[in-house]
């Protein structure tokens, strides 16, 4: 007689780091206020931080470098955190989920396809609305992710974290080159360089009110979540000896990742690797239980960004370095060490 497979039915013991956790995030929320005020003060004009103290608390309408303060620097400021916090929360998400460790939005679609959707909005509706936008930026990521899963599902063996990288770069190289043919054809090419090279630049309050309630209620819906995601995690055996649904869990933290990384592209571009390098680290730092991981990647997602964002402007001022291209001088390494070790295991 065959063995028969044991079910398990208690929660087996995580290998977790709650006091680094704590530590982390309120450490890291302090050097990220740090970091934002940074943020404010450095460009083609410095300003000093008591002249960002008075902006933001004595507001003078006539005072030209508060003007420079309120309505340029401080939306990027918060958009950078915003978004740095949702694509490493989507990472996370996604990596935990599928247990993937090469899980990314931006490797798996979601962004090339939010990209794709932005495209056909600048050529076919271009004065619609930005709150149009992002749920048209939230189709395209989902049209994305879509393609990407049923290429790897068709494939004898069905889904595997190789063939889901490799359909992955397949579909986002195709949404690409039709982005691109889109833009050459209806002249928007300048309207999509700033989304192909990533950025904060040019980010306003309108942008920042709009995307600013989806990116905070999908980071809270995320927390909520996250213990299941951490069964999830564990394998598909354990969640549902521990009466876990599935399928219900997974529907709820694919449509999160939808939410996160359609209206982080939507307004600042294809920034990628966030979500893939911030996971790691986090994991490493705290363990494996995703109530830590996820306010942690939120936290240390956020500084990178803002981080990024103030070396763009740094490295060969006044002119401006895209911090897609910043991030992904990290992330680049990072997902080919990542991807070499999968192939070891």
């Amino acid at each position: 007689m065959g063995s028969v497979k044991q079910v398990p039915t208690t929660k087996p013991a995580l290998k977790t780091r709650p006091l680094a956790a704590i530590g982390i995030i309120f450490g890291g929320l302090a050097l990220l206020l740090i970091s934002l005020i940074a943020s404010i003060s450095v460009g083609a004009a410095d300003i000093s931080f008591g002249e960002v103290w008075q902006a933001i608390f004595h507001f003078n309408g006539n005072n030209t470098q508060h003007l420079i303060i309120q309505q340029l620097r401080l939306p990027r400021a918060i958009a950078g955190a915003l978004v740095g916090a949702a694509f490493a929360v989507a990472g996370a998400i996604m990596q935990g989920v599928t247990r993937n460790p090469l899980s990314d939005p931006g490797i798996l679609g979601i962004n090339a396809g939010a990209g794709f959707m932005l495209a056909l909005c600048f050529a076919f509706l271009p004065q619609l609305p930005f709150h149009y936008v992002i749920l048209f930026s939230f189709l395209g990521a989902a049209i994305g992710t879509g393609l990407v899963y049923g290429i790897s599902a068709m494939a004898k063996g069905g889904v595997t974290p190789v063939r889901i990288v490799l359909a992955g770069s397949a579909v986002s190289a195709l949404l690409l080159a039709l982005s691109e043919g889109i833009a050459i054809y209806y002249h928007i090419g300048q309207d999509l360089a700033f989304w192909f090279a990533g950025g904060v630049a040019g980010t306003k309050w309108l942008q920042v009110s709009i995307m600013a309630p989806w990116i905070l209620v999908a980071l809270g819906c995320a927390i909520l979540i996250s213990p299941w995601i951490t069964l999830l995690s564990m394998g598909e055996d354990v969640a549902t000896g521990l009466g876990l649904r599935i399928g219900l869990v997974k529907l709820a933290a694919y449509a999160l990742v939808l939410i996160l990384a359609g209206a982080a592209v939507s307004t600042v571009g294809a920034i990628g690797f966030i979500g893939l390098i911030i996971p790691h680290i986090v994991r490493y730092l705290v363990g494996v239980d995703y109530r830590w991981i996820i306010p942690t990647s939120a936290v240390m997602g956020a500084l990178l960004v803002v981080g990024a964002d103030i070396g763009a402007r740094m490295i060969n001022p006044p002119f401006e370095t895209p911090i897609g291209a910043l991030i992904s001088l990290i992330g680049v390494p990072f997902f080919l060490y990542l991807a070499r070790r999968k192939r070891r295991d």
